[in-house]
């Protein structure tokens, strides 16, 4: 299967019976990164992470009060 990577528009071939090209067939919204695309993205996000600065907004949980 070939799929482009979303950084830097490079074409690789992947398996077609793998668990990423299965996952890109069935969601669309997943999207493909090439290795090193990828390796980058976590560098830098590891970086974020250690200055202190970077937070992650995730939806508070609803709680069920009954008054």
């Amino acid at each position: 299967m070939q799929v482009k990577c979303v950084i830097c528009d490079q074409v690789e071939d992947i398996e077609e019976n793998s668990l990423q090209a299965k996952r890109l067939r069935n969601r669309r919204i997943h999207m493909y990164l090439c290795d090193s695309c990828y390796e980058r993205v976590g560098e830098n996000t590891t970086k974020r992470h250690e200055t202190g600065n970077f937070r992650l907004y995730r939806e508070k949980k609803k709680t069920n009060e009954l008054i």
